[in-house]
């Protein structure tokens, strides 16, 4: 109850903040609301995009599904090497809701002799059994990950791509629950961004830290180690896609591919539309194969 309560106030929180500071009338109206924000926008690379420190921005897409579809809910969770097990299965519907807020600051500006930002992010995911009266309409799943993220601008050609930006972030990710469904990781990822016209790219490889004292010891043989983020823009629509991998081969070539199409309605006012396939759409699913199709609205991309 006390998860339910502080998500739904944390979100209704982000709504209210965004409409009173980001719905102004001038170029702060554009740059918070412009559906194709290049990498200097969003990480404020070059003099004429600096905005200060401890100003907060959005980090990842903020959206609500108001419908998402699992081909195959999760009712037995169960990390693997591990004899904790529910009593029961849940009774889960196979359509819920989720909704995603992520909001980041720059903390520090030009570090090392002006080479580094240092920046704060914060993500939560939640997983809502609205449709689920028989069991008065849980939250299934929430997924906390703060992180910190050094982050180094930089300029060059490969491949045809402007190399924009390369970095490392400490990322702790997890789901605030006790035995036996507490699921946690922590990460040290490096990643490098690249941009040519309408395209966006951002590799981010990662190394596993701490996996004797969490509760998923394998977890990145599922989730992956590593991930492409590539993104689209076409218009005022967005396409997306996240491809996840374990680089193992053979029955441990595992991982998933995340695809997701926002695109104009009104205004400001953006659909969204969204598709999983693969393990660790959550990290209580971190194991668990599974298509969802998710339908919905996008606040900020």
């Amino acid at each position: 109850m006390l998860h339910k309560t502080t998500t739904v106030l944390i979100f209704a929180f982000i709504i209210t903040f965004s409409h009173q500071c980001f719905s102004q009338d001038d170029h702060d109206h554009n740059w918070y609301f412009n559906n194709s924000k290049s990498l200097s926008e969003l990480w404020e690379l070059d003099d004429e995009h600096q905005r200060g420190t401890f100003i907060l921005t959005s980090y990842k897409p903020i959206y609500i599904t108001a419908a998402k579809y699992s081909t195959n809910p999760n009712e037995f969770p169960q990390a693997e090497n591990s004899d904790k097990v529910l009593d029961e299965p849940n009774s889960l519907n196979a359509v819920e809701s989720k909704f995603q807020i992520s909001l980041k600051t720059k903390i520090f500006h030009g570090m090392f002799d002006g080479r580094m930002d240092l920046w704060m992010g914060y993500s939560q995911t939640a997983y809502w059994q609205i449709y689920n009266t028989e069991r008065s309409r849980p939250f299934r799943e929430l997924n906390y990950q703060p992180e910190i993220i050094a982050n180094f601008p930089i300029k060059f050609k490969l491949l045809g791509f402007d190399t924009k930006m390369v970095g490392a972030s400490v990322i702790h990710e997890s789901n605030g629950q006790s035995d036996p469904i507490s699921r946690s990781w922590n990460r040290i990822a490096f990643h490098a961004a690249f941009e040519r016209d309408n395209w966006q790219i951002m590799l981010k490889p990662w190394i596993r830290i701490g996996s004797k004292i969490d509760d998923n010891e394998n977890i990145s043989d599922y989730v992956g180690r590593g991930e492409a983020d590539i993104t689209y823009d076409w218009g005022r629509q967005r396409f997306r896609t996240i491809a996840r991998h374990s680089l193992n081969l053979g029955d441990k070539s595992r991982g998933s591919l995340q695809f997701t199409w926002s695109f104009p309605i009104y205004e400001n006012f953006n659909g969204h539309l969204q598709l999983f396939d693969g393990y660790g759409e959550t990290l209580i699913d971190y194991n668990h194969r599974q298509t969802t199709f998710g339908i919905g609205v996008s606040l900020i991309n």
